[in-house]
């Protein structure tokens, strides 16, 4: 039964979301801060974060980029707000998705259903693990492992990021368009937004790229999505 920590400081809000996701088959532990959220994981005791925006004292953007320096929990961000700066910024601080409030239960609901596909891993193929990492540059990718290292130093990569780096390294120099990653990345026959691309692709490059603003391993197409390489 997947775990929730919902962070929702309007009790309207948390107490009807807490209610609908346990009628969907969550266990839902609620809290109205941001500090009480960060308590609360020292546990581990949550599958995925739904974060709000707007807390009082620490806000969500900071929460999130707490959670996110110290491991790879799944965070789904959700917000009043629908301008471009805050969902780019709330992406770019490590969300894997995002929710306009008002959000409907089972709009949120299919969100962390989704994301928990995603960081669920792919099953082995078979032989897979005799394979060993790929090589590509300094970069090397252990499909079966789910371990990237460059340089021989493991790279820590958030899920999300983890998925769309096997997704363009799996056929290097192929372009691959921002719907065709959606798709594969985040949800089949998912309807979302392509900014989930691009600020996962920026997060990525800054772990992975020894100069983000020219990158060589994932690069843009203009007009078109992204490649990996070729080197």
């Amino acid at each position: 039964m997947p775990r929730v920590l919902l962070i929702e400081d309007d009790q309207a809000v948390r107490e009807g979301l807490q209610i609908a996701l346990t009628y969907q088959g969550h266990t839902v532990e609620a809290v109205e801060t941001g500090e009480e959220g960060l308590a609360r994981l020292t546990g581990g005791t949550a599958d995925v974060v739904v974060l709000d925006l707007m807390l009082p004292g620490m806000d969500g953007f900071e929460v999130c980029r707490r959670i996110r320096a110290s491991g790879d929990l799944p965070i789904i961000m959700l917000t009043a707000r629908n301008d471009d700066i805050d969902v780019v910024a709330g992406l770019e601080a490590g969300a894997d998705d995002y929710v306009v409030k008002p959000a409907q239960a089972r709009v949120l609901e299919a969100r962390i259903r989704a994301v928990l596909r995603r960081t669920g891993g792919e099953p082995r193929q078979a032989g897979a693990a005799e394979a060993g990492p790929e090589r590509h540059g300094d970069l090397a990718i252990d499909r079966a492992g789910l371990v990237v290292a460059k340089h021989g130093r493991p790279v820590a990569l958030a899920p999300t990021e983890l998925r769309l780096l096997l997704e363009l390294s799996a056929s290097p120099g192929r372009v691959l368009s921002r719907q065709q990653l959606l798709e594969s990345v985040w949800d089949q026959g998912y309807l979302g937004d392509s900014r989930l691309v691009d600020a996962c692709v920026q997060r990525l490059r800054s772990k992975i790229e020894d100069d983000p603003g020219a990158p060589a391993y994932v690069q843009t197409v203009r007009g078109f999505g992204y490649r990996f390489g070729p080197l």
